[in-house]
Protein backbone atom coordinates (compact mmCIF):
# COMPACT_ATOMS: atom_id res chain seq x y z
CA UNK A 1 0.00 0.00 0.00
CA UNK A 2 3.03 2.62 0.74
CA UNK A 3 3.97 1.93 -2.50
CA UNK A 4 0.94 2.19 -4.39
CA UNK A 5 0.88 5.50 -2.39
CA UNK A 6 4.13 6.67 -3.12
CA UNK A 7 3.62 5.83 -6.85
CA UNK A 8 0.61 7.59 -7.09
CA UNK A 9 2.00 10.89 -5.45
CA UNK A 10 5.13 10.55 -7.99
CA UNK A 11 2.26 11.03 -10.80
CA UNK A 12 1.13 13.33 -9.56
CA UNK A 13 4.01 15.62 -9.17
CA UNK A 14 4.83 15.06 -12.71
CA UNK A 15 1.46 15.71 -13.97
CA UNK A 16 1.50 19.29 -11.99
CA UNK A 17 2.91 21.66 -14.45
CA UNK A 18 6.26 23.50 -13.65
CA UNK A 19 5.65 27.39 -12.60
CA UNK A 20 6.04 29.47 -15.72
CA UNK A 21 9.34 31.62 -15.84
CA UNK A 22 10.03 34.93 -17.09
CA UNK A 23 13.82 34.80 -18.24
CA UNK A 24 15.50 38.02 -18.32
CA UNK A 25 18.78 37.96 -19.11
CA UNK A 26 22.07 40.33 -17.81
CA UNK A 27 24.42 40.48 -20.19
CA UNK A 28 27.37 43.30 -18.80
CA UNK A 29 30.66 43.76 -18.35
CA UNK A 30 31.37 42.14 -14.85
CA UNK A 31 35.03 42.13 -15.49
CA UNK A 32 36.99 44.76 -16.80
CA UNK A 33 38.25 48.41 -16.14
CA UNK A 34 33.99 49.50 -16.01
CA UNK A 35 33.40 46.49 -13.47
CA UNK A 36 32.52 49.15 -10.21
CA UNK A 37 29.74 50.62 -12.87
CA UNK A 38 28.53 46.85 -13.70
CA UNK A 39 28.06 45.90 -10.08
CA UNK A 40 25.90 48.75 -9.58
CA UNK A 41 23.91 48.39 -12.48
CA UNK A 42 23.40 44.52 -11.77
CA UNK A 43 22.61 45.31 -7.86
CA UNK A 44 20.13 48.21 -9.40
CA UNK A 45 18.53 45.78 -11.53
CA UNK A 46 17.80 42.98 -9.02
CA UNK A 47 16.05 45.69 -6.42
CA UNK A 48 13.55 47.50 -9.32
CA UNK A 49 12.63 43.80 -9.98
CA UNK A 50 12.18 43.62 -6.16
CA UNK A 51 10.66 47.21 -5.92
CA UNK A 52 7.99 46.56 -8.87
CA UNK A 53 6.92 43.37 -8.14
CA UNK A 54 6.50 44.03 -4.39
CA UNK A 55 8.84 41.79 -3.11
CA UNK A 56 7.97 38.82 -4.53
CA UNK A 57 10.00 38.34 -8.36
CA UNK A 58 6.99 37.87 -9.40
CA UNK A 59 4.55 39.01 -12.29
CA UNK A 60 1.05 37.29 -12.95
CA UNK A 61 2.11 34.28 -10.96
CA UNK A 62 4.96 33.80 -13.54
CA UNK A 63 8.40 33.49 -11.05
CA UNK A 64 11.29 36.44 -12.62
CA UNK A 65 14.44 34.44 -13.22
CA UNK A 66 17.45 36.44 -13.88
CA UNK A 67 20.45 34.93 -15.96
CA UNK A 68 23.86 36.65 -15.92
CA UNK A 69 26.70 36.95 -18.72
CA UNK A 70 29.74 38.40 -18.92
CA UNK A 71 30.65 40.31 -22.36
CA UNK A 72 34.27 41.31 -20.87
CA UNK A 73 34.03 44.51 -22.89
CA UNK A 74 34.34 42.58 -25.49
CA UNK A 75 32.45 43.64 -28.28
CA UNK A 76 32.11 39.89 -30.11
CA UNK A 77 31.57 38.73 -26.71
CA UNK A 78 28.99 40.42 -26.09
CA UNK A 79 27.38 39.62 -29.49
CA UNK A 80 27.69 36.19 -28.95
CA UNK A 81 26.43 36.16 -25.14
CA UNK A 82 23.05 37.45 -26.14
CA UNK A 83 22.64 35.04 -28.80
CA UNK A 84 23.36 32.62 -26.16
CA UNK A 85 20.47 33.84 -24.03
CA UNK A 86 18.25 34.24 -26.85
CA UNK A 87 18.73 31.39 -28.71
CA UNK A 88 19.86 28.56 -25.75
CA UNK A 89 18.99 30.19 -22.95
CA UNK A 90 15.57 31.43 -23.91
CA UNK A 91 15.74 34.73 -22.34
CA UNK A 92 12.29 36.88 -23.36
CA UNK A 93 14.18 40.27 -22.77
CA UNK A 94 17.45 41.07 -22.56
CA UNK A 95 19.17 43.91 -20.60
CA UNK A 96 22.75 46.00 -21.37
CA UNK A 97 25.45 46.31 -21.18
CA UNK A 98 28.01 48.89 -19.62
CA UNK A 99 29.95 49.78 -22.90
CA UNK A 100 28.77 51.52 -25.97
CA UNK A 101 31.04 49.38 -28.36
CA UNK A 102 29.61 46.46 -26.69
CA UNK A 103 25.96 47.50 -26.88
CA UNK A 104 26.39 48.08 -30.74
CA UNK A 105 27.52 44.54 -31.41
CA UNK A 106 24.99 43.44 -29.37
CA UNK A 107 22.24 45.49 -30.87
CA UNK A 108 21.75 43.63 -34.24
CA UNK A 109 20.88 40.24 -31.96
CA UNK A 110 18.11 41.48 -30.64
CA UNK A 111 16.22 42.04 -34.40
CA UNK A 112 17.79 38.85 -35.62
CA UNK A 113 16.00 37.29 -32.43
CA UNK A 114 12.89 39.92 -32.29
CA UNK A 115 13.81 39.85 -28.63
CA UNK A 116 13.85 42.83 -26.47
CA UNK A 117 16.83 44.42 -25.58
CA UNK A 118 17.34 47.53 -22.79
CA UNK A 119 19.85 49.15 -23.30
CA UNK A 120 21.62 50.27 -19.28
CA UNK A 121 23.48 52.08 -18.99
CA UNK A 122 25.80 52.35 -22.02
CA UNK A 123 25.55 56.11 -23.33
CA UNK A 124 26.34 56.55 -27.17
CA UNK A 125 23.79 58.09 -29.11
CA UNK A 126 23.97 56.15 -32.00
CA UNK A 127 22.61 53.32 -30.12
CA UNK A 128 19.18 54.96 -30.14
CA UNK A 129 20.53 56.58 -33.54
CA UNK A 130 21.58 55.20 -36.63
CA UNK A 131 22.31 51.60 -35.47
CA UNK A 132 18.97 51.59 -33.72
CA UNK A 133 15.99 48.71 -34.05
CA UNK A 134 12.36 48.51 -33.27
CA UNK A 135 13.25 45.61 -30.33
CA UNK A 136 16.09 48.27 -28.10
CA UNK A 137 14.51 50.67 -25.88
CA UNK A 138 16.98 52.36 -23.40
CA UNK A 139 16.52 53.56 -19.89
CA UNK A 140 20.30 55.35 -19.64
CA UNK A 141 20.28 58.54 -20.67
CA UNK A 142 21.79 58.83 -24.04
CA UNK A 143 24.93 61.50 -24.54
CA UNK A 144 22.51 63.70 -25.95
CA UNK A 145 20.84 64.48 -22.68
CA UNK A 146 24.62 64.48 -20.93
CA UNK A 147 25.44 66.92 -23.56
CA UNK A 148 22.32 69.24 -23.14
CA UNK A 149 22.32 69.63 -19.73
CA UNK A 150 25.78 70.23 -19.63
CA UNK A 151 25.01 73.12 -21.97
CA UNK A 152 22.61 74.29 -20.11
CA UNK A 153 24.69 74.52 -17.12
CA UNK A 154 28.00 75.71 -19.02
CA UNK A 155 27.18 78.04 -21.83
CA UNK A 156 26.41 81.33 -22.85
CA UNK A 157 27.69 84.00 -24.74
CA UNK A 158 31.04 84.44 -24.92
CA UNK A 159 32.09 81.18 -23.41
CA UNK A 160 34.68 79.24 -25.19
CA UNK A 161 35.38 75.43 -24.72
CA UNK A 162 37.85 72.65 -25.20
CA UNK A 163 37.22 69.18 -24.91
CA UNK A 164 39.17 65.87 -23.54
CA UNK A 165 37.48 62.18 -24.31
CA UNK A 166 38.09 58.87 -24.74
CA UNK A 167 38.40 57.65 -28.54
CA UNK A 168 35.21 55.65 -29.06
CA UNK A 169 31.81 55.64 -29.17
CA UNK A 170 30.95 57.31 -25.75
CA UNK A 171 33.67 60.22 -26.14
CA UNK A 172 33.31 61.00 -30.25
CA UNK A 173 29.20 60.62 -29.54
CA UNK A 174 29.31 63.07 -26.16
CA UNK A 175 31.45 65.62 -27.82
CA UNK A 176 29.73 65.98 -31.03
CA UNK A 177 25.90 66.04 -29.37
CA UNK A 178 27.60 68.77 -26.98
CA UNK A 179 29.06 70.80 -29.66
CA UNK A 180 25.53 70.71 -30.99
CA UNK A 181 24.06 71.76 -27.53
CA UNK A 182 26.20 74.69 -27.21
CA UNK A 183 25.65 76.06 -30.17
CA UNK A 184 22.00 77.39 -28.73
CA UNK A 185 23.70 78.81 -25.97
CA UNK A 186 25.76 80.82 -27.64
CA UNK A 187 29.39 79.37 -26.75
CA UNK A 188 31.25 77.45 -29.29
CA UNK A 189 33.54 74.51 -29.01
CA UNK A 190 36.98 75.69 -29.82
CA UNK A 191 39.63 72.62 -29.86
CA UNK A 192 38.38 68.80 -29.44
CA UNK A 193 41.01 66.31 -28.41
CA UNK A 194 40.68 62.33 -27.88
CA UNK A 195 42.85 59.85 -26.02
CA UNK A 196 43.31 56.10 -25.44
CA UNK A 197 40.25 54.75 -23.35
CA UNK A 198 43.57 53.41 -21.13
CA UNK A 199 45.77 56.82 -21.23
CA UNK A 200 47.25 57.64 -17.99
CA UNK A 201 49.72 60.18 -19.36
CA UNK A 202 47.68 62.88 -20.32
CA UNK A 203 50.66 65.45 -20.59
CA UNK A 204 50.65 65.64 -24.52
CA UNK A 205 47.14 65.99 -24.45
CA UNK A 206 46.35 68.85 -22.54
CA UNK A 207 49.87 70.73 -23.74
CA UNK A 208 47.79 71.04 -27.39
CA UNK A 209 44.74 72.04 -25.60
CA UNK A 210 46.58 74.64 -23.71
CA UNK A 211 48.12 75.76 -27.03
CA UNK A 212 45.23 75.86 -28.86
CA UNK A 213 43.10 77.91 -25.83
CA UNK A 214 45.93 80.59 -24.44
CA UNK A 215 45.39 83.14 -26.87
CA UNK A 216 41.61 82.87 -26.82
CA UNK A 217 39.48 85.92 -25.00
CA UNK A 218 36.94 85.74 -22.72
CA UNK A 219 35.42 82.98 -20.72
CA UNK A 220 37.06 79.73 -21.06
CA UNK A 221 36.60 75.83 -20.37
CA UNK A 222 37.89 72.72 -20.24
CA UNK A 223 34.87 70.27 -20.59
CA UNK A 224 36.52 66.67 -19.90
CA UNK A 225 34.21 63.32 -20.81
CA UNK A 226 35.49 60.19 -19.50
CA UNK A 227 34.19 56.72 -18.06
CA UNK A 228 36.20 54.25 -16.07
CA UNK A 229 39.38 54.51 -13.58
CA UNK A 230 41.86 57.18 -15.04
CA UNK A 231 40.28 60.19 -14.42
CA UNK A 232 42.75 63.25 -16.21
CA UNK A 233 40.62 65.98 -14.27
CA UNK A 234 43.49 65.81 -11.13
CA UNK A 235 46.08 65.64 -13.44
CA UNK A 236 45.67 68.28 -15.91
CA UNK A 237 44.80 70.35 -12.72
CA UNK A 238 48.07 69.60 -11.53
CA UNK A 239 49.65 71.33 -15.08
CA UNK A 240 47.53 74.39 -13.76
CA UNK A 241 45.71 75.46 -16.75
CA UNK A 242 44.63 78.88 -14.96
CA UNK A 243 47.82 80.35 -16.07
CA UNK A 244 45.80 80.08 -19.68
CA UNK A 245 42.86 81.18 -18.07
CA UNK A 246 41.07 77.83 -18.64
CA UNK A 247 39.14 76.37 -15.62
CA UNK A 248 37.89 72.50 -15.55
CA UNK A 249 34.94 71.25 -15.81
CA UNK A 250 33.10 68.22 -16.39
CA UNK A 251 29.66 66.07 -15.71
CA UNK A 252 28.21 63.81 -13.07
CA UNK A 253 30.37 60.63 -12.11
CA UNK A 254 30.56 57.50 -9.82
CA UNK A 255 31.00 58.31 -6.04
CA UNK A 256 34.53 56.86 -6.17
CA UNK A 257 35.38 59.43 -8.88
CA UNK A 258 33.75 62.45 -7.40
CA UNK A 259 37.16 61.99 -5.03
CA UNK A 260 38.51 64.00 -7.47
CA UNK A 261 35.86 66.55 -7.61
CA UNK A 262 36.86 67.52 -3.80
CA UNK A 263 39.69 69.80 -5.55
CA UNK A 264 37.36 71.90 -7.73
CA UNK A 265 34.94 73.62 -4.94
CA UNK A 266 32.19 75.37 -7.02
CA UNK A 267 32.61 73.54 -10.19
CA UNK A 268 29.56 73.48 -12.27
CA UNK A 269 28.20 70.54 -14.42
CA UNK A 270 24.75 68.12 -14.84
CA UNK A 271 24.63 65.16 -13.48
CA UNK A 272 22.38 62.10 -14.12
CA UNK A 273 21.58 60.75 -10.51
CA UNK A 274 23.33 61.88 -6.68
CA UNK A 275 21.58 59.96 -4.12
CA UNK A 276 20.17 63.11 -2.16
CA UNK A 277 19.10 65.19 -5.17
CA UNK A 278 15.66 63.41 -6.48
CA UNK A 279 13.11 63.60 -3.61
CA UNK A 280 10.02 60.68 -4.75
CA UNK A 281 9.25 57.59 -2.75
CA UNK A 282 11.00 55.35 -4.94
CA UNK A 283 14.67 56.96 -4.37
CA UNK A 284 13.64 57.13 -0.99
CA UNK A 285 13.23 53.43 -0.97
CA UNK A 286 16.27 52.65 -2.92
CA UNK A 287 18.15 54.93 -0.51
CA UNK A 288 17.07 53.17 2.51
CA UNK A 289 17.28 49.62 1.49
CA UNK A 290 20.61 50.25 0.14
CA UNK A 291 22.02 51.12 3.22
CA UNK A 292 20.42 48.41 5.05
CA UNK A 293 22.18 45.84 2.61
CA UNK A 294 25.57 47.22 1.64
CA UNK A 295 25.77 50.48 4.23
CA UNK A 296 26.52 52.53 1.55
CA UNK A 297 24.38 54.78 -0.22
CA UNK A 298 23.09 53.94 -4.01
CA UNK A 299 25.23 55.48 -6.81
CA UNK A 300 25.23 56.78 -10.44
CA UNK A 301 24.38 52.91 -12.49
CA UNK A 302 22.13 51.29 -8.70
CA UNK A 303 19.68 54.09 -10.02
CA UNK A 304 19.91 53.38 -13.78
CA UNK A 305 19.82 49.30 -13.02
CA UNK A 306 16.62 50.01 -10.79
CA UNK A 307 14.73 51.49 -13.79
CA UNK A 308 15.24 49.15 -16.13
CA UNK A 309 14.20 46.73 -13.51
CA UNK A 310 10.95 48.82 -13.01
CA UNK A 311 10.72 49.02 -16.71
CA UNK A 312 10.49 45.32 -17.49
CA UNK A 313 8.17 44.87 -14.59
CA UNK A 314 5.89 47.40 -16.19
CA UNK A 315 5.89 46.07 -19.42
CA UNK A 316 5.21 43.07 -18.99
CA UNK A 317 2.21 43.99 -16.68
CA UNK A 318 1.14 45.90 -19.19
CA UNK A 319 1.41 43.26 -22.18
CA UNK A 320 0.27 40.75 -20.23
CA UNK A 321 3.15 38.72 -20.01
CA UNK A 322 6.84 38.40 -21.67
CA UNK A 323 6.60 35.88 -24.53
CA UNK A 324 4.91 38.26 -27.23
CA UNK A 325 7.50 40.88 -28.27
CA UNK A 326 4.86 42.71 -30.49
CA UNK A 327 2.77 43.31 -27.14
CA UNK A 328 5.65 44.58 -24.88
CA UNK A 329 6.81 46.47 -27.94
CA UNK A 330 3.81 48.24 -28.14
CA UNK A 331 2.95 48.78 -24.34
CA UNK A 332 6.72 49.99 -23.92
CA UNK A 333 6.40 52.86 -26.97
CA UNK A 334 5.27 55.78 -24.84
CA UNK A 335 4.97 54.37 -21.38
CA UNK A 336 5.77 55.97 -18.71
CA UNK A 337 6.82 54.36 -15.05
CA UNK A 338 8.73 55.86 -12.36
CA UNK A 339 11.56 55.25 -11.45
CA UNK A 340 14.73 56.81 -8.52
CA UNK A 341 15.05 60.07 -10.64
CA UNK A 342 11.12 60.30 -10.90
CA UNK A 343 9.10 59.91 -14.19
CA UNK A 344 10.69 58.42 -17.82
CA UNK A 345 8.89 57.92 -20.93
CA UNK A 346 9.97 56.24 -23.34
CA UNK A 347 9.49 57.88 -26.37
CA UNK A 348 7.73 56.21 -29.33
CA UNK A 349 10.54 57.46 -32.45
CA UNK A 350 13.34 55.79 -30.84
CA UNK A 351 12.83 54.00 -27.46
CA UNK A 352 15.34 55.99 -25.59
CA UNK A 353 13.62 57.01 -22.26
CA UNK A 354 12.73 60.76 -21.34
CA UNK A 355 13.67 61.72 -18.09
CA UNK A 356 15.52 64.66 -16.11
CA UNK A 357 18.85 65.75 -15.41
CA UNK A 358 20.31 67.82 -12.78
CA UNK A 359 22.48 71.19 -12.73
CA UNK A 360 24.57 70.92 -10.00
CA UNK A 361 27.72 72.81 -7.82
CA UNK A 362 30.39 70.83 -6.23
CA UNK A 363 30.75 71.55 -2.77
CA UNK A 364 33.09 70.34 0.04
CA UNK A 365 31.02 69.23 3.25
CA UNK A 366 31.94 67.73 6.32
CA UNK A 367 32.27 64.18 6.55
CA UNK A 368 32.11 63.51 3.29
CA UNK A 369 35.61 62.02 1.31
CA UNK A 370 34.33 63.35 -2.41
CA UNK A 371 33.12 66.68 -3.63
CA UNK A 372 29.20 67.00 -3.38
CA UNK A 373 27.11 67.85 -6.29
CA UNK A 374 23.95 69.81 -4.69
CA UNK A 375 21.49 70.80 -6.97
CA UNK A 376 21.74 74.13 -8.80
CA UNK A 377 18.44 72.84 -10.41
CA UNK A 378 16.19 70.19 -12.37
CA UNK A 379 16.81 70.00 -15.75
CA UNK A 380 13.00 68.60 -16.75
CA UNK A 381 12.73 66.35 -19.71
CA UNK A 382 10.22 68.88 -21.29
CA UNK A 383 12.95 71.38 -21.24
CA UNK A 384 15.84 69.25 -23.14
CA UNK A 385 15.35 69.25 -26.94
CA UNK A 386 16.80 65.96 -27.77
CA UNK A 387 17.61 64.85 -31.09
CA UNK A 388 15.81 61.82 -33.20
CA UNK A 389 19.00 60.21 -34.96
CA UNK A 390 17.14 56.93 -35.96
CA UNK A 391 15.69 58.52 -39.25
Amino acid sequence: MKKILMAGAAIIALAAPAMAEIRIAHVYGKTGPFEAYAAQSHNGLMMGLEYATGGTMEVNGEKIVVIEKDTQLKPDLGKALLAEAYGDDDAQIAVGPVSSGVALAMLPVAEEYERVLIVEPAVADSITGENWNRFVFRTGRNSSQDAISNAVALGGEGVTIATLAQDYAFGRDGVAAFREALEATGAKVAHEEYVPTDTTDFTAAAERIFTAMKDIEGEKKLFIIWAGGGNPMSKVQAMDPSRFGLEIATGGNILAALKAYKDFPGMEGATYYYYEIPQNPVNAWLVDEHFKRYDSPPDFFTAGGMAAGIAVVEAIKAAGGADDTDALIAAMEGMEFETPKGKMKFRPEDHQAMQSMYHFRTEVQEGKDYGVPVLVREIGMDEMNIPIRNQ
